[in-house]
């Protein structure tokens, strides 16, 4: 392909995409494929000659558009929202022609700085305190990460070298090994899988604290498990608290854990994957209220902020916790301004209208549920998801989440609750509006109305 067919191409590709998008409601939001379908329908050894372009294109309708979960359907209501728009397509397409990889400053001066100054930008917009500010006096600053699964990995870690640098300072005659066996992390019980998964990867012990009725995590609670195991020789290091849980969108009481934390030398890092971005909105930032005490903090805008995956922002108090945990300094990355330089990205960040308008769609799907005595909510909705379930037995639920999936007009996930099988639904679409939040609900209704009927 020269220059000339790749304008054309280009040109195609982007016709392709914008009617894919302007039409994706006329699509089964869900494929109805069985595990192995595509390998029959392409050749079992890659093609010796280049195929024709033409072929290629035809192929995505054949062989990957009915496998295709369908995220930004306005009838997609599963897990959270993937976000992407037409500016951030476009900055995609702008650094996949650079190519440039922006691993220090000096590999390329202009990715690093950009990133570094739209972090500001982006914590400026959270009201972040100055410490997490680059362009400050403050001593810490924002990177972006992959996912925030990544981004706990890195707090842990970088807590991890921390507390054992401290406490080998104070005993020297400790190994390294006798502090690591002891060193003990702590998250919610409501907190994403890839928290624990932090914990094995990083060889620590973690332990998960328990919640209240409204599955948010005390200060209480956490300050009992940490005495506990002081008491029992154990080093608690690490606690990562989540703003907005995977399963509820549960806040953890961050002005209660967060001086606990400190006190006890405790690092804190805050998850807030999915709502980090609703902070931006001045009646959503009081949720933020207690970030000046955590040592790192994190969401994505890729969920909820218009931009394509992957951008997970992350800002740290201290950036040389994160540099002394990480550096390695081969020759060939040597350079008088190297702690500046991080990871080339480019992004879009939207006004907060989107967010606010899900949070409106949100409370209007949650006013038909509870207009109906056959279904109850499930969880209090503060943003854009709502958890409720038919009043019944969790084998109902199960039955009714599985003919809404196999009926493919909306997709749902579920999650479990005090030991609840509850329904998800998530806002998670740009193009969703009033009229499919509406045939939504008709369509569970009339689901659960024959599910009822048959039942008695």
């Amino acid at each position: 392909m020269d220059a000339a067919e790749f304008r054309r191409r280009g040109r195609e590709m982007v016709d392709y995409v914008a009617d894919y998008l302007e039409n994706i409601e006329e699509r089964p939001v869900s494929s109805d494929v069985e595990p192995g379908y595509l390998r029959s329908l392409i050749p079992t050894e890659a093609p010796l000659e280049p195929d024709n372009y033409d072929d290629i294109i035809k192929d995505v309708e054949r062989v990957i558009m009915p496998g295709i979960t369908h995220w930004n359907s306005p009838y997609f209501y599963a897990y959270f929202p993937a976000s992407n728009s037409y500016p951030a397509m476009l900055a995609d397409m702008l650094c996949g022609g650079l190519g440039c990889i922006g691993f220090t400053w000096a590999a390329s001066p202009a990715c690093t700085e950009l990133e570094t100054v739209m972090l500001d930008w982006l914590g400026k917009m959270l009201k972040l305190p100055d410490h997490f500010i680059a362009g400050t006096h403050g001593r810490g600053g924002g990177v972006i990460q992959g996912t925030a699964s990544e981004a706990t990995l890195m707090a842990l870690l970088a807590a991890r070298c921390k507390t054992l640098r401290r406490i080998r300072a104070a005993n020297s005659e400790l190994s390294e090994g006798e502090i690591r066996s002891k060193l003990v992390a702590y998250t919610s019980e409501q907190a994403h899988s890839s928290v624990e998964r932090a914990s094995l990867i990083g060889d620590v012990t973690m332990r998960m604290v328990p919640t209240d009725s409204t599955y948010a995590v005390r200060g209480s609670m956490l300050k009992k498990m940490l005495e506990e195991d002081k008491a029992a020789g154990l080093i608690p290091f690490y606690f990562c608290a989540t703003l907005g849980t995977t399963a509820s969108c549960a806040f953890d009481n961050i002005t209660e854990l967060g001086p606990i934390c400190n006190k006890e030398h405790v690092w804190m890092h805050i998850d807030a994957a999915y709502a980090g971005s609703a902070f931006i909105c001045p009646e959503f930032r009081p949720l933020l209220n207690g970030i000046e005490f955590a040592d790192s903090f994190n969401f994505n805008p890729h969920k909820w902020l218009l931009v394509n995956f992957d951008c997970s922002t992350m800002w740290v108090k201290k950036r040389e916790d994160i540099i002394g945990a990480f550096n390695v300094d081969p020759l060939y990355l040597k350079h008088e301004n190297q702690e500046s330089g991080a990871v080339q990205v480019y992004f879009h960040l939207h006004t907060q209208y989107i967010l606010q308008t899900q949070v409106a769609l949100a409370k209007e799907f949650e006013s038909l549920v509870r207009a109906d005595k056959r279904f109850e909510i499930c969880a209090e909705v503060v943003m854009g998801l709502v958890c409720f379930r038919l009043k019944g037995s969790n084998d109902l639920n199960q039955l009714l989440l599985k003919r809404i999936t196999n009926s493919r007009e909306i997709h749902l996930v579920p999650c479990q609750l005090s030991g609840v099988f509850v329904l998800r639904f998530a806002i998670c679409a740009r193009s969703t509006d009033s009229r499919h939040i509406q045939h939504a609900w008709r369509h569970i209704t009339q689901l659960s109305c024959e599910l009822l009927q048959e039942n008695h």
